[in-house]
């Protein structure tokens, strides 16, 4: 059956799935002080960073309309995938099931499944290329929506942040816990529930300590991991992603490895040297 996937803009996609024809990037926008930015090929990673880290208030992110979401159902494809960011963290996964139930009500025959990824950045790009092997090994659209929430809930996200300002500003994390940690340069090692929220699993004094500390928590936590991909997305650091990479590879077997940098969205939330690691 013919396929197409959709994610998210908060979901980075590699160059061979944006030239392949089977995927479509959504973009999110973000407003930085009346300022908009929209989270597509136009993203400017770097101006993006300046504004920010200038900004004394958080940026407002806004999800894809559903009429966003209807406008890339069209097409021949007959089964239509899409990944969303974590349901616990944004909209999208709302606006996007508003959108399948709009349009079917009008194309009954076409087949749509909104996965909520309960993860973001590069654990959607992962689930998306899980929809696309399942899809290219000839499974019904049954049997790909069965295989990829299975998926999903095996997925560990794990991330580590150089500033905690974007948590602070939106709220996550206290100004008393924010300044303390700014002030003792403490680096908490994050990761995700089963629910896709996020949480804090360790942390160390310096980035570097607290990059070790995560390494340590994912040799622990991984199972089976000649069956998994390592995914790791870095927010304009890639010799830092470079170096968890190496060393994540020292200790687990994996089959495959994507390094990629962070879209818009996952810039917000990494800031300038942050490292999400999904396995």
């Amino acid at each position: 059956m013919s396929y197409k996937i959709i994610v998210d803009s908060c979901g980075e996609l590699p160059e061979e799935c944006k030239k392949s024809g089977f995927y479509e990037n959504i973009p999110l926008t973000i407003d930085i002080d009346g300022y908009e930015v929209v989270d597509d090929e136009t993203f400017d990673q770097a101006d993006f960073l300046k504004r920010v880290a200038k900004s004394p208030n958080c940026p407002k992110s806004a999800c894809p309309s559903p009429e966003r979401y209807m406008q890339a159902f069209e097409g021949e494809a007959e089964c239509v995938y899409v990944v969303t960011l974590s349901a616990a963290l944004s909209g999208s996964y709302n606006s996007a099931e508003l959108a399948k139930k709009m349009y079917q009500e009008r194309h009954k025959d076409k087949n749509i499944h909104v996965f909520n990824s309960c993860s973001a950045s590069i654990g959607q790009t992962l689930i998306a290329l899980k929809a696309e092997a399942c899809a290219r090994a000839g499974k019904t659209f049954r049997e790909t929506v069965e295989a990829v929430e299975e998926y999903i809930k095996g997925q560990n996200t794990y991330f580590v942040l150089e500033s905690l300002e974007t948590l602070r500003k939106n709220g996550r994390l206290s100004n008393l816990k924010a300044f303390v940690a700014s002030a003792l340069n403490i680096k908490p090692v994050m990761g995700a529930t089963p629910e896709g929220t996020i949480i804090q699993l360790d942390q160390a004094r310096g980035i570097n300590r607290a990059l070790k500390k995560m390494v340590e928590v994912i040799t622990k936590e991984v199972k089976n991991p000649a069956e998994k991909v390592l995914a790791i997305s870095h927010c304009n650091c890639k010799e830092r992603g470079q170096m968890v990479k190496e060393e994540l590879l020292k200790r687990l077997p994996v089959k495959d490895v994507i390094l990629l940098n962070t879209n818009g969205i996952s810039s917000l939330y990494a800031n300038d040297g942050g490292i999400i690691v999904v396995v």
